[in-house]
């Protein structure tokens, strides 16, 4: 059942769930409805420096040319998309050595004071907006770290809420549309982030009354509480909690639950050097699952990057420069942004299918997990390479469908992203390694700057090459399902083999 506790406990969960939820829902991730608010800074002028006029035709017709302020938008949304994944590393140091509270009080701080540098800013406090969007970016993965734990109250439903957390992430893009609606209808750019500002208020009182102090543990301890109890207090250490099951110091059966958190070899087939303790940092980080996850999530996370910081100038030169049809696809593109957070679940139901059957002999819950993953991040690789093809068409309606692709996809990439690893290796190194893994995809996604220059120098603008480049890049991602499919194919047949020796040496003792 969704839901665990009795009474006063099982509501503080669901409320937990539900506040999460509007907080990835309205603040989180708003930076990647960048399209929408480029709209509005343009109107306001901002980078117009960069704009200069040029004598074209016979007649000598002058023509604005700002193709180099497109590039400074580009740049802009390059280094926040960067300092946004980059940074997860050692937020996730933080997350995981001191704990909730802390991590989202630094995260408030840096959302409230980007929100507060956007709102002050002008056109001729153009550059304020590097810094801005880069604190409002990091404040706001740093809500979706501290809200993915969640999904550790809810059991079976585990990898649901979690990618249902993250599709909410990737819908929050739509507050920017939201901005861009408000400024049209008279409301200035400065209110709307005046507003974003003063609701950080909401995300201190769920820091500090819907959210732990450290962590919430996987196992949930039964009963297990959180935050301001009046009357009660929190009986539970949860980092004790934490270390204890993760070095199997328990009973017996919370030892054999505690194998199953360590990671498992593609090459050997070994959980882990030494089956009493759990997998070090290192050799998870070392393990071809985390390779092949990183090379999976770097190169859609290229793709995705690319497409979201140059669809203002592509629209614009599908639409030959016609700013209300322009105007229209950038509603459409933000109104797609919505339905992440109803495209995310389907991909927790498919990692979670497996859930409440039983397991096969000799079969761990790890494995079963990973064998169920494999199929998600299978569909996730064909989502992108049907949105990359789409893309790359110079035919502007059919960029509705590529919208549709577009969030389709990102919302099962970033929940699927956060779902493997939570359930590929141990708990207690999910923050480190959710952050190294953002953080060297962050590296990659730096490429996108280098496209965008090249498509505007050496291609003169017309972007074709580079998408289909980026298109063969993106078959790379089906090596990681494929891996993972044949390693729980290997552990099967390993198995049966063992299943079929015992079977041959009990026959032979009969004889």
């Amino acid at each position: 059942m969704l839901g665990c506790g009795g009474g006063g406990v099982g509501l503080r969960y669901r409320l937990t769930l539900a506040t999460g939820l509007v907080e990835c829902l309205c603040f989180a991730g708003v930076v990647f409805g960048w399209a929408s608010l480029v709209f509005v800074l343009k109107t306001d002028g901002y980078f117009t420096d960069l704009c200069v006029n040029r004598t074209t035709g016979p007649n000598s017709t002058v023509e604005t040319d700002c193709s180099g302020q497109d590039e400074q938008f580009s740049l802009v949304f390059t280094v926040t998309s960067f300092m946004n994944n980059f940074l997860t590393l050692p937020n996730g140091f933080i997350f995981d050595r001191f704990g909730t509270m802390a991590t989202r009080l630094l995260g408030i701080c840096l959302y409230t004071t980007g929100t507060l540098m956007v709102a002050f800013s002008s056109s001729a406090l153009s550059m304020l907006l590097f810094p801005a969007l880069s604190f409002i970016a990091v404040g706001g993965i740093l809500f979706l770290i501290t809200n993915i734990q969640v999904g550790n109250l809810f059991g079976s439903h585990r990898s649901t809420i979690i990618t249902l957390y993250n599709g909410a992430f990737d819908s929050s893009s739509a507050i920017f549309l939201i901005i861009k609606v408000m400024y049209e209808g008279g409301v200035s750019l400065r209110s709307s982030f005046l507003i974003l500002s003063v609701c950080s208020v909401i995300h201190l009182l769920r820091t500090f009354f819907l959210m732990p102090n450290t962590h919430i543990p996987y196992p949930l301890p039964e009963g297990f509480t959180y935050g301001v109890s009046p009357g009660k207090s929190n009986s539970y250490n949860v980092e004790e909690i934490e270390k204890t099951r993760e070095t199997g110091m328990t009973s017996e059966g919370e030892g054999l639950a505690e194998t199953d958190d360590m990671p498992l070899q593609p090459d050997d087939g070994q959980q882990s050097e030494d089956s009493g303790k759990v997998a070090s940092f290192r050799s998870c980080v070392q393990s071809w699952f985390f390779l092949w996850h990183l090379v999976w999530l770097s190169v859609m996370q290229l793709r995705h990057y690319l497409f979201i910081g140059t669809l203002n100038p592509m629209l614009n030169r599908l639409a030959d420069n016609d700013s209300a049809l322009v105007s229209q696809y950038t509603n459409a593109f933000a109104f797609t942004q919505l339905c992440g957070v109803l495209c995310a679940p389907w991909n927790g139901l498919i990692m979670d299918r497996h859930k409440g059957k039983p397991l096969a002999p000799g079969e761990t819950d790890k494995e079963a997990d990973l064998r169920s993953s494999s199929l998600s991040l299978f569909l996730t690789s064909l989502q992108c390479l049907l949105f990359s093809i789409c893309a790359s068409s110079p035919l502007l309606p059919l960029q509705y469908l590529t919208f549709i692709l577009q969030v389709l996809n990102r919302s099962f990439l970033y929940g699927g992203n956060a779902a493997f690893i939570s359930m590929a290796f141990p708990g207690v190194h999910f923050g480190k390694l959710y952050g190294l893994v953002m953080s060297l995809s962050a590296v990659v996604s730096l490429l996108q700057y280098p496209c965008f220059a090249l498509v505007k120098g050496a291609l003169g603008g017309a972007p074709f090459y580079v998408n289909i480049a980026l298109t063969l890049l993106t078959l790379l991602a089906f090596i990681h399902p494929i891996n993972i499919f044949y390693h729980c194919r290997k552990l099967t047949n390993q198995r049966e083999d063992m299943a079929g020796g015992a079977a041959i040496t009990l026959a032979e003792a009969k004889m």
